[in-house]
């Protein structure tokens, strides 16, 4: 050892692990990004409401601009779910995230339906928004996805005219270590994370995907 070794005391605390400090920076990017936008939002309805502007609320502009706000609150959401820290007792119930697809629906391409009872553990719900992702990534012209949950477990099946399959990049759902893998974008990440809690969680993953559609289980 000479003096331009960096001596650690062991006993320090390390900090969290990587993964969960991505989730607790999601989760205070996206609080702190609606809140300004439910400002914008209320900013627009006081408009809507002031005699100053007659006709404003029907305006083609006045329409983009709160659909635009509606779309952006939406897709917060779902990702302060999908990215966010998710508590092992924290729970959701299939109305809330039922109303999650309602929204986010009306800003995309993807039809999404929900059949199940009961509420579920929010890992699950994040599981969920994560594999909806890498269906959507598969479904860039549009399409129609069930969510479903049976007594083995969830499925999502889609269905769409046509899929734009990549295969490579969806072998990263597949969990068998040591297979050489595409190094994937910033806008596909959702697979490595699916892939990743599903490790953690110790549910077997499984998918499916062809030109018309495709299938991922867990």
């Amino acid at each position: 050892m000479d003096d331009l070794t960096i001596y650690r005391d062991p006993r320090l605390p390390t900090g969290p692990e990587p993964e969960r400090l991505a989730a607790l920076v999601s989760s205070r990017l996206c609080h702190d990004i609606v809140s300004p936008l439910g400002a914008i939002g209320n900013g627009l309805e006081l408009l809507e409401l002031s005699g100053e502007f007659p006709g404003i609320a029907r305006s083609p502009e006045m329409q983009l601009i709160a659909e635009s706000v509606e779309a952006a609150r939406a897709r917060l959401r779902w990702f302060r779910l999908a990215f966010g820290h998710a508590a092992p007792d924290q729970r959701l119930s299939p109305a809330e995230l039922a109303a999650l697809f309602a929204d986010v629906e009306k800003g995309g391409r993807i039809k999404l339906r929900l059949e199940a009872e009961g509420d579920l553990p929010r890992t699950e719900a994040r599981m969920i928004l994560l594999a909806l992702m890498c269906l959507e990534t598969a479904l860039p012209w549009g399409g129609r996805v069930l969510v479903c949950r049976g007594a083995a477990g969830w499925r999502l099946v889609a269905e769409a005219s046509r899929t734009k399959p990549d295969l490579a990049l969806w072998s990263w759902l597949d969990l068998a270590p040591g297979r050489e893998r595409p190094e994937p974008n910033s806008s596909e990440v959702h697979f490595l994370l699916l892939s990743g809690f599903a490790r953690a969680a110790g549910r077997a993953l499984s998918w499916e995907l062809d030109e018309t559609g495709g299938e991922i289980a867990f």
